[in-house]
């Protein structure tokens, strides 16, 4: 770990030393204020002179180095191990939104996620190497049409009220801001999953195919959906908790609305920002919903099931205050969202990022309920407290922004039988604004007995963030 520590600070000492000496170069020959080196801007290709149509290309990725506190009993390519280090693709993305009138525009995104030297992997999986050749696939792909634009197309001022209508595989969620959340731009090294109320299960990742509606009513920015939820078709065992089935059919409804008080934001994609380095003044206060009726089912004796509506509400409180001396350019950015899940009785759901581990069928002592690798309870029937904090310090170079930060995550379980606080600790790096960012990060887990549903030991786990976004 102390390695990656020195590495860090090597990088951001050097970039800050060549970009300081740059500038005072470029200044003495012509005493000229330089442009700011830090806005490097978007790749936007006007294809009409007024600007009217065009096509503007985003690329992200997102590199993290590991250091992971197994749970017991795990298995990592079929030898035990306590510890694992490894290093995996994040994210690969690249996106591409398009205006081809000014009523109508096409948004995609394609990419890949979570591969590593063991997990993600498709063709080349097996005999030749677990974890290679992962398949690209669409994240979003819909259409939208303008309905009131947010700029009059005649005279071109805003109009005080908007919307949009669209159709396709979309993020246009419910619930949250975190269930909107920008990947691009987060506070701590990741966002903590469990604010996607059914990632991989009845969407594909925290995507469903249907139609939305999007806009603002003057301070208030809305969005609403209904959708088909891809299908599921678990079985429940005798007198277990709910599982994942929805083979009836039913569609599903989902809706976020949050008042913004200060500056309003722009939000021509459905992607909102957790951490914007604090340099706007925002305070934005929301609540939504998602709803699929007949989603899980339990079968409390045999042969004779039960269907169970899922049903999840969130309310949350998003703000950034620029604190102090401009020149400094400090600020602090804060989030808080609670969380009320229903998915059925006792209903309760497992993940692990990128987890490298299996289960050891020869270890003999005490289990994790969550199972091997760095599997950690996510969600399921009960609450969630989240809170999240930044800090951006004082001005000390002209490329790069230092912002520790700190995440906290109360889990209140129906199938528990103790809550559990989960917490991540950490430093991101930022240089060019936000368009790249290292980040260092400790998150701690609790783990769960698997007879007693108590807790029983913690785990830990480092991550160094790499990742470059234009």
């Amino acid at each position: 770990m102390k390695k990656l520590i020195l590495l860090t600070a090597f990088l951001s000492l050097t970039l800050i030393n060549a970009q300081d000496s740059l500038q005072t170069v470029k200044q003495k020959e012509t005493n000229v204020p330089e442009k700011n080196p830090l806005d490097i801007g978007e790749l936007k290709l006007n294809i009409d002179s007024k600007g009217e149509k065009w096509v503007k290309v985003g690329i992200n990725s997102q590199i993290w180095l590991r250091n992971i506190e197994n749970n017991p009993g795990t298995l990592v390519n079929g030898n035990p191990q306590d510890n694992t280090y490894d290093a995996s693709i994040r994210r690969m993305r690249v996106t591409m939104q398009t205006q081809l009138t000014p009523f109508y525009t096409v948004y995609l995104q394609v990419g890949i996620n979570n591969q590593s030297f063991i997990s993600g992997g498709g063709t080349g999986t097996g005999a030749f190497g677990a974890g290679k050749k992962p398949s690209l696939f669409f994240h979003d792909a819909y259409n939208e049409i303008a309905i009131i634009p947010r700029n009059n197309f005649y005279t071109g001022k805003p109009n005080i009220n908007n919307l949009y209508i669209g159709a396709g595989l979309h993020s246009w969620n419910g619930v949250s801001r975190l269930t909107n959340a920008s990947t691009t731009k987060m506070l701590a090294a990741d966002i903590p999953i469990f604010n996607f109320p059914n990632i991989e299960v009845a969407d594909q990742f925290a995507r469903q195919i249907g139609v939305f509606v999007h806009g603002d009513f003057k301070r208030i920015n809305y969005r609403l959906s209904v959708n088909k939820p891809f299908a599921t078709s678990n079985t429940p065992v005798v007198g277990g908790a709910a599982v994942d089935n929805n083979k009836s059919g039913k569609l599903s409804y989902s809706g976020y609305a949050y008042y913004q008080f200060f500056e309003k934001e722009v939000t021509s994609v459905s992607f909102l920002s957790g951490n914007g380095l604090a340099k706007k003044k925002v305070l934005n206060m929301g609540a939504g919903f998602y709803s699929n009726k007949e989603a899980t089912i339990s079968q409390p004796i045999a042969t004779v099931f039960e269907t169970h509506n899922s049903s999840i509400f969130g309310a949350d409180v998003y703000g950034e205050f620029p604190i102090g001396n401009k020149a400094k350019e400090m600020g602090l950015t804060l989030y808080s969202a609670l969380y009320n899940y229903n998915y059925g009785p006792n209903y309760i759901r497992m993940s692990g990022l990128i987890n490298p581990g299996t289960a050891d069928p020869a270890f003999t002592g005490s289990r994790a309920l969550e199972g091997a690798g760095n599997n950690r309870v996510l969600m399921g029937t009960g609450n969630i407290l989240f809170i999240q904090t930044g800090f951006v310090l004082p001005k000390f170079s002209n490329v790069m922004k230092v912002q520790p930060f700190f995440n906290y995550s109360l889990k209140d379980m129906k199938a528990l039988e103790q809550k559990g606080s989960y917490y991540d600790v950490g430093t991101s790096f930022y240089f060019y604004g936000q368009n790249a960012k290292i980040a260092l990060q400790y998150s701690s887990r609790p783990l769960y007995d698997a007879t007693t549903k108590k807790i029983f030991d913690r785990k830990g786990e480092f991550i160094l963030l790499f990742q470059i976004v234009i």
